[in-house]
């Protein structure tokens, strides 16, 4: 046999990669369609926003500026993007899931075990949430904004339609916002494939301005953008409240990384959405070259005429898309910030039987939507908008940047020198487009800034309140192990009754409330009585293996059994389903779960006079109280056997 003939057998023998090819393009054709519409729909406005006539400190139109304004979206988009999310960013994950709230989480499992930098860990898992603050605000923003800048292309096909463009855009914000409880599992099927040929066709339109003016290609040159700024710092300065556009959405690669993967994201962008992206910059700026009233609309003014109408519902579409990736965000941010204890206990509900990330979460959807349709009759335009969000996203992508080296050099050992060499010029760009759209403030940018500051006052609110109210209810509560004596002494006038008995509880060291009324008041305690401690780690998910703990409290054969249930901050608790793995032996007797009884402490809080925190505070904290999710639901406890005994606690 020649060695051809060898190496052809051998390759019939091997296993065909086939499929696993195609797994891996349908996630990064997933990608495509969740992580990339904020930042894929940017070249719909960041070009006409940096040139826009009406803006307080404008661009005047140069074939210099052109330049220099192209040249720096481009070196923007290839720092913040592709270094420091897509190289640096992306490698710090917690158990393969990004975003500040990972962040934030690293930070606290840090501080734990670290308790002389407990401070400067606490100081920036505060400035943290600061960060995932800010994304609320971009939930709110980006559905105007974008949606907003996709119909406004109707006033390039005609423009008398103009007087349309903001009650369509809030007819599509309407339904948007109505179909999020259906979940987006059969919607998202085909937001990948809209989202290429989106890209596809941007590209594409960007080569046909280049080939008009291929002179732009120089603009691709760094000193261009060094020369725009170091020369006409005066101008070049403003243009950044603007450029920083160009960036919108790269938290959401960051965010959205435990969904795909870092591979994934990494190839989309590489390989399909920044050159996409950087070849439709082009052709606009050679558009603009060609001639300068193509300011007005240069995105939609690369296509011809017949073709605009069409363009026009791609990127309704896309926009849409973009809308949908970051409200989803919103939900998962609010829900994973309340299993942290940065917010009340939320209803949320799983909209995919297959897909863990996808939910909904009412009250966070109705917040959003009354927002966005307020910011669109407010702003009524995508130029008046853009000025309040180049600061969202500016302090998430600075709040990152500090995050991520903090953690790479305490956690991974990186020596100083190599932190300074990335942190500084990195922070420095971050920094100097902070200043930037500070010019803006009085114009827009105050709003993302307020909408921040108040979900941080909320958040932090709740999180101080919450370890005062723990700590009166474990006062209140007792010791677990003295009341266990008491029971085993037989100093309390009690009898048992047959069957089994679940008392939730917050930890191992406190008796449940229920559990103590039950007794002292009705005088009777369950033949089998399971208290059951739920944490909440800070980690996405738990392993199966690892979710129910039995503890040793020496307890004897009382019937009592003390269990613990691990969940992760991206989980539902099911309460139930965890039990079910307990085995016989494991547990005081054979426990009847199908017909056992829960019992819940339900605390009703009210203002008293201790100086736990200020009076405001302590109003925030009672207000935000009233939206805490029903408890049976949220722990998926069966409802006709779900018992609650009510209690109160001054804050």
């Amino acid at each position: 046999m020649t060695d051809q003939q060898a190496e052809t057998a051998d390759a019939a023998q091997a296993p065909a990669p086939t499929a696993h090819n195609t797994a891996k393009l349908a996630v990064i054709v997933g990608a495509l369609g969740v992580v990339f519409g904020d930042i894929g729909t940017s070249p719909l406005y960041t070009l006409q926003t940096v040139f826009n006539p009406a803006d307080p400190h404008p661009v005047p139109v140069s074939n210099h500026n052109v330049y220099g304004v192209v040249s720096l979206i481009f070196w923007s988009v290839m720092i913040i993007v592709t270094v420091t999310y897509i190289l640096l960013a992306m490698r710090a994950d917690n158990d393969g899931e990004g975003g500040v709230m990972a962040l934030i989480t690293l930070l606290r499992r840090w501080r734990s075990t670290h308790p002389g930098r407990r401070r400067a860990a606490t100081v920036l898992a505060a400035v943290g949430l600061f960060g995932a603050s800010l994304f609320f605000g971009d939930g709110m923003i980006t559905p105007a904004i974008s949606v907003l800048s996709a119909v406004e292309g109707l006033k390039v096909v005609q423009p008398s339609l103009a007087e349309y463009v903001v009650p369509i855009t809030a007819v599509i914000i309407i339904v948007l916002f109505l179909v999020q409880r259906r979940g987006t599992e059969s919607v998202g099927r085909v937001f990948g494939p809209v989202m290429i040929a989106w890209f596809t066709i941007i590209g594409a339109l960007g080569i046909g301005g280049i080939v008009e003016h291929p002179a732009i290609l120089e603009a691709l040159s760094p000193t261009y953008a060094i020369g725009f700024l170091a020369g006409h710092f005066h101008i070049a300065f403003f243009a950044l409240a603007a450029i920083v556009l160009a960036v919108t959405g790269a938290e959401a690669l960051y965010a959205d990384m435990g969904h795909f993967g870092r591979r994934a994201i990494s190839r989309g962008w590489v390989f399909l959405v920044f050159p996409a992206c950087t070849l439709s910059y082009l052709g606009q700026g050679a558009l603009i070259l060609k001639d300068n009233s193509n300011i007005s609309s240069p995105f939609f003014l690369l296509v011809p005429e017949w073709g605009r109408l069409p363009l026009v519902l791609l990127a309704t579409a896309a926009t849409v898309i973009a809308s949908q990736a970051v409200i989803t965000g919103a939900y998962s941010v609010a829900s994973q910030a309340a299993r942290l204890g940065y917010l009340p206990r939320l209803r949320v509900t799983h909209t995919s039987a297959t897909t863990v990330g996808q939910i909904y979460v009412p009250f966070v959807n109705w917040l959003l939507f009354a927002s966005v349709l307020t910011l669109i009759f407010a702003f009524r335009s995508s130029a008046a908008l853009a000025y309040a969000y180049g600061m969202t996203v500016t302090g998430t992508i600075s709040i990152t940047t500090l995050l991520f080296f903090y953690v790479a050099h305490y956690r991974w050992n990186v020596p100083k020198w190599v932190i300074a060499l990335g942190a500084v010029p990195l922070l420095a760009v971050d920094l100097l487009f902070i200043a930037a759209n500070l010019t803006k403030l009085v114009h827009g940018a105050w709003l993302p800034l307020l909408i921040a500051l108040t979900a941080f006052t909320v958040m932090s609110t709740w999180q101080r309140g919450r370890e005062v109210v723990t700590a009166e209810r474990e006062r209140a509560e007792g010791s677990l192990q003295e009341f266990i004596d008491q029971l085993r002494s037989g100093k309390m006038p009690i009898r048992t009754v047959p069957g089994t008995a679940i008392f939730l509880n917050r930890g191992g060291v406190s008796a449940p409330l229920a559990l103590r009324a039950n007794v002292e008041h009705n005088q009777v305690r369950h033949e089998h009585v399971v208290i059951v401690a739920i944490d909440t780690e800070p980690v996405p998910r738990i392993a199966e293996d690892e979710r129910v703990t039995v503890n040793e409290l020496g307890y004897g054969d009382d019937g009592i059994t003390h269990v613990t249930i691990k969940f992760g901050y991206t989980e539902s608790p099911d309460v139930p389903a965890a039990l079910a793995q307990l085995e016989p032996d494991e547990s005081e007797g054979p426990l009847d779960l199908d017909k056992a009884s829960y019992f819940l402490s339900k605390i009703e809080l009210r203002r008293g006079k201790a100086a736990t925190m200020a009076g405001w505070r302590k109003q925030l904290f009672l207000a935000t109280s009233h939206i805490t999710a029903d408890a049976a639901e949220h722990f998926g406890l069966p409802r006709d056997r779900t018992v609650i005994i009510g209690s109160h606690i001054e804050l």
